[in-house]
């Protein structure tokens, strides 16, 4: 879901016991109890020095300091350094949380509740202990109304808080949920005095340029609005030996710049005014990363192969709008794109197609539905798609046995089927309306990559009009869902849950700023979302994730796009020391900021 932390999902345990180093999602964690640090950290890693970065978000500047409300930008990274959680999960290992706040966890044998206990240790950014009663002020301002549906959405299941003593805070639940206890515990605590005004608390929305009161490894520092922002590193943070954090945490400072587009932020990485960059734009990583500083070996190009969920960025069709409710269109308009001459042509063969939303994990569906996914399946036909019950959907190609002509022409009976013929040069309905798309955008560079699509749309007659806004209104339509189709980059996951009840379920649909973008309403994907969140066992989640897949995909609700198997970072090599091997489920440049250091020499170059 857009916006949120990363979620930790667990095993329940049997009998019930206090396990003071984690849990893990089936019951297999790689870090044994009292392990001394994560395997892809160095330990001895020496702190200091700095690390220039540039705001990877697609607003030009800041407008508050709170990150978890709906309204406004907050800076690039703030919720990541400046928020501790009850639990941490690990870069090299999926479905697994380890105790950060939190020294132990108990879960009873019904699942119906997770207790935590916080380590006396524990500090905020003001030197107040971190206490039972800051955890349930947390979640009591994240389940409020002003702060991202998602948090409620992601705690739907949860009955209530409960703070039992000083240290100690119990969480109940509606009903057994595997993912629950660890959810609970990646969500960011605060202190209640965070928002406090002569005495009194103000309402959360009113939280704006308040300085957060967390207790993470970094505080703000320095901040020139509309160019940069500083966090600067507590040489007294609380968790600083603790396991989960020896090793990480390196930059005394890290200062984050603000430019106004792509093209200022690749000219300013070649004129050396930041560190690190990651690539998206397969044009820029092959043509224009590229310069002085590169040929001295200053600068250098690393692409770091991961093992992450491929995700699903797609165009996203909003069915919320008539002229997309009916399924043959929006077939139709994904027949009309030709990803095979657009890999080959714009992007140097850099990508492989998405495949449905659960590629490289073991939730993928592949082939025909298996017997215990057919179980699951077989209640709603006549409600779901026929083609559900067949092969696992695959994006149409133009490189093999059938051509774009081919595509077209079954695209062009499709729309026919549904109602729009081309009659003087347009795709037109009964009443004589043209089929007119929008597409919006806030990326400079995005239309480049819809025109050879609009072209294709064009021979069919329909017309895809390209619609650039800035960030703030495009984040405001998108909040209030309006608009007809977007590109989103959605992140895949190796263990899904009540996020995808946010996607996909039905309530979401009319919640604004709701993950429900598509606007999708479907008892059959509600009852595979309980399935599959209620799953007790891999067993049992599989199935059910695999039909949720094939019938999301059969509906065309998104038009995949496509995916990299590496993360390509440009990155000062004079000033920054890598660690080793890149841990296989690392985030990108989230690796570089928690676990590389400052090169001794770098105030020399």
């Amino acid at each position: 879901m857009r916006g949120l932390p990363l979620l930790l999902a667990c095993a329940f345990l049997s009998p019930a016991t206090w396990a003071a180093h984690g849990y893990a999602l089936w019951g297999d964690m790689k870090y044994p109890p009292g392990f001394p640090h994560f395997a892809y950290v160095n330990p001895q890693a020496p702190k200091g020095g700095e690390l220039r970065l540039v705001s990877n978000l697609r607003v030009s500047t800041f407008d508050k300091y709170n990150p978890f409300t709906i309204k406004g930008n907050a800076p690039a990274y703030l919720s990541g350094l400046m928020f501790d959680s009850l639990l941490a999960g690990a870069q090299d290992e999926v479905g697994s949380g380890y105790g950060l706040l939190a020294e132990d966890v108990e879960v009873p044998p019904d699942g119906l509740s997770a207790t935590f206990r916080l380590r006396r240790e524990a500090r905020f950014h003001n030197g107040d202990p971190v206490l039972a009663a800051d955890v349930k002020h947390s979640f009591d301002m994240l389940l409020g109304p002003h702060a991202s549906p998602g948090y409620k959405t992601a705690l739907e299941d949860l009955a209530g808080i409960d703070v039992v003593d000083e240290r100690t805070i119990r969480f109940r639940f509606k009903k057994a949920n595997r993912e629950l206890p660890l959810t609970v515990g990646g969500f960011p605590v605060f202190s209640r005095k965070w928002g406090m005004e002569n005495g009194k608390a103000k309402s959360f929305d009113q939280v704006v340029m308040d300085i957060p009161i967390g207790s993470g490894p970094y505080k703000i520092g320095p901040v020139t609005f509309g160019k940069d922002i500083t966090y600067l590193r507590d040489p007294t943070y609380w968790g600083r030996d603790l396991n989960v954090r020896r090793g990480s945490s390196n930059f005394d400072r890290i200062t984050v710049k603000i430019y106004k587009d792509n093209t200022a932020k690749l000219e300013a990485l070649k004129a050396g005014e930041f560190d690190l960059m990651r690539f998206f734009s397969a044009g820029d990583w092959a043509r224009r990363v590229n310069g002085k500083r590169f040929k001295t070996g200053e600068l250098v190009k690393g692409e770091f192969r991961h093992k992450l969920p491929a995700g699903f960025q797609s165009y996203t069709l909003n069915l919320r709008n008539p002229k997309l409710q009916d399924p043959r269109v929006r077939e139709a308009l994904g027949l009309a794109m030709d990803y095979e001459w657009m890999n080959r042509q714009m992007f140097y063969n850099s990508y492989q197609r998405v495949r449905g939303m659960f590629m490289n994990t073991d939730c993928q569906a592949n082939g025909m539905p298996s017997p215990e996914e057919l179980a699951l399946l077989e209640p709603w036909r006549g409600r779901i798609p026929d083609a559900a019950f067949g092969p696992m959907y695959e994006p149409p190609r133009t490189d093999r046995e059938t051509t774009l002509r081919d595509n077209l022409r079954r695209a062009r009976e499709l729309l026919k089927q549904a109602g729009w013929e081309v009659r003087d040069g347009a795709a037109r309905n009964a009443k004589g309306e043209p089929l007119v798309i929008e597409y919006l955008d806030s990326n400079e560079g995005g239309q480049r990559v819809v025109t050879p699509w609009a072209r294709n749309l064009e021979k069919l007659g329909v017309k895809l009009n390209y619609r650039a806004v800035d960030f703030a209104l495009y984040q405001q339509r998108l909040q209030k869902f309006q608009f007809e189709i977007v590109t989103l980059a959605y992140q895949g996951t190796h263990t899904p849950g009540q996020d995808y009840v946010d996607l996909f379920g039905s309530k979401s649909a009319d919640v604004e700023a709701s993950g429900n973008l598509t606007g999708v309403k479907s008892p059959a994907l509600d009852d595979l979302l309980v399935k599959m969140t209620s799953a007790k066992t891999k067993a049992e989640l599989l199935p059910a994730c695999r039909a949720l897949e094939r019938v999301v995909s059969h509906m065309h609700i998104f038009i995949p796009q496509w995916t990299a198997g590496t993360h390509r970072i440009a990155y000062n090599a004079w000033r920054l020391q890598p660690t080793g091997s890149m841990p296989p489920y690392a985030q990108g440049e989230a690796w570089a900021i928690d676990t590389w250091w400052a090169r001794p020499q770098q105030a020399n170059h």
